[in-house]
């Protein structure tokens, strides 16, 4: 994808030349202007890619159809005409809907000011506050700078006066959702305003509603997430600990998990917000004693044909047991041979593969009696399966190096099993492949008692430290 950005007046205006200058027609028109763009190496994924309007007759300019539903938006809602207002948002929600380059157009043209304008007109009207939402929601997905203090008021407020309502809360929490995702600024504002208590208390209020359960635990997860690039550093591990300590998290999202045994959808959203949670070792330990691992290891034997929970699952399995008591908890359930039956399984999935590895990596680290378990049930064998499977996936190299690394570095008669499987030869390749692998397949060699040739990284000659 390209780096370089145009406005949208740019595009139009190439469009329109192609069609006036070179006789084109306007899908022709738009084709050439698109390839002519990205040829420069322009990002094209914030522009719309379709013919304005001809002139009208005051020889105005045209606009896209996106912007024509924002002006009747912004009409009705100057009017206070709540019924022309009404249908509008509905239109213009599912153009926002389409792609991202509408709402990208729609911003830059005033819409946030006019669908908040609407959020305060339909105040006191259910109907209407509810697609005033829907259309809140849309503008904001990918671009949470809209978003001012204001709105943020409406937004906590609005979960405040509506926690009753299932429909209400979900929509709610779906535009702050996507008002903070990667952008940190907002997930601080809000967590300040107390919105905490507000996604916990849905979990608790709306526990028979898949959707508010699913959106409200995502909405907590983002609220730990270090992915704004502006900001050096972030505020994810504080949000972390408050949705534990101050608002009871772990306990209502397992709470959670009960009433949705046969939901995976679900399942495997809460699974991701409590690995998100696991940053500290009592919280691991928090997370067995409330039953939490019972659950996770239950969910991944009962959906090991769904790639994407299985992911999910083993993400957090990775995370809980981070806690070395967890550890002997998860190998006592079974866990380890549910792991590597994931791994097998899915051979083909890279990501899969990377968190069964990371699992069983954590699962070996300072524990020979896990180590044991781990061979007897093929671990090492699935982990080289996984680099024979994906040599160009970095990070399942790496991650199999490590784990065959502490299988053998506290219990060496696992080296030769090992080495007979193939390992040495793989270890080798993935670190001639990957620079990122060369420090832990060389420790994986250098433990399976390999010989490992060190690269002389700098000698002081031809040229100096930059080079």
């Amino acid at each position: 994808m390209g780096s370089k950005q145009i406005a949208q007046e740019t595009f139009d205006d190439a469009v329109q030349e192609n069609i006036t200058e070179f006789e084109m027609d306007p899908e022709e028109a738009v084709r050439e202007a698109v390839q002519q763009f990205e040829s420069q190496g322009v990002d094209l994924s914030n522009i719309v890619k379709a013919v304005r309007q001809t002139a009208s007759e005051n020889g105005q300019k045209q606009k896209h159809a996106i912007l024509l539903t924002l002006d009747s938006l912004g009409r009705a809602v100057a009017d206070s005409d709540l019924a022309e207002m009404s249908e509008q948002l509905v239109v213009f929600t599912d153009q926002c809907k389409e792609q991202l380059a509408f709402r990208c157009l729609a911003g830059q043209n005033g819409a946030y000011s006019v669908v908040f304008s609407a959020c305060q007109l339909a105040s006191g009207d259910r109907s209407l506050m509810l697609k005033a939402l829907y259309t809140l929601s849309a503008i904001l997905d990918g671009q949470p700078d809209l978003l001012d203090s204001a709105g943020q008021e409406l937004l906590l407020q609005t979960l405040k006066e509506y926690r009753e309502d299932a429909e209400m809360t979900l929509a709610g929490i779906r535009c702050i959702r996507h008002a903070c995702l990667k952008h940190e600024q907002n997930r601080q504002d809000f967590v300040k305003g107390g919105v905490l208590p507000l996604l916990t208390g849905a979990i608790v209020q709306h526990g028979d509603s898949a959707d508010v359960v699913r959106t409200a635990s995502s909405a907590l997860r983002i609220m730990t997430f270090d992915d704004d690039i502006r900001v050096p550093f972030g505020h994810a591990h504080d949000h972390a600990k408050m949705i534990v300590l101050e608002n009871d998290g772990l306990r209502v999202l397992i709470e959670a998990a009960k009433a949705f045994t046969d939901n995976s959808s679900v399942l495997s959203e809460l699974c991701a917000t409590l690995s998100r949670l696991s940053v500290r070792n009592e919280f691991c330990q928090e997370i067995v004693d409330l039953g939490g691992l019972n659950f996770m290891v239950a969910l991944l034997a009962d959906c090991i044909d769904h790639p994407d929970v299985v992911k999910q699952v083993l993400s957090a399995i990775r995370a809980v047991a981070g806690n070395d008591d967890v550890k002997d908890a998860i190998v006592n359930a079974g866990g380890t041979d549910l792991i590597v039956l994931a791994i097998s399984h899915h051979l083909a999935n890279p990501q899969i593969c990377e968190q069964g590895c990371a699992a069983l990596c954590v699962l070996a680290l300072r524990k020979p009696e896990n180590c044991n378990v781990i061979m007897e049930g093929g671990g090492a064998l699935a982990a080289l399966q996984a680099m024979k499977a994906h040599p160009r996936e970095v990070a399942v190299q790496k991650q199999a190096c490590m784990l065959i690394r502490n299988l053998v570095s506290r219990s060496r008669d696992f080296s030769q099993p090992i080495l007979e499987m193939g390992a040495e030869n793989l270890i080798t390749e993935a670190r001639a492949t990957h620079k990122d692998c060369d420090d832990v397949a060389k420790a994986a060699l250098r433990d399976l008692g390999c010989k490992v040739e060190l690269r002389e990284l700098w000698t002081g000659q031809k040229g100096s430290l930059a080079q």
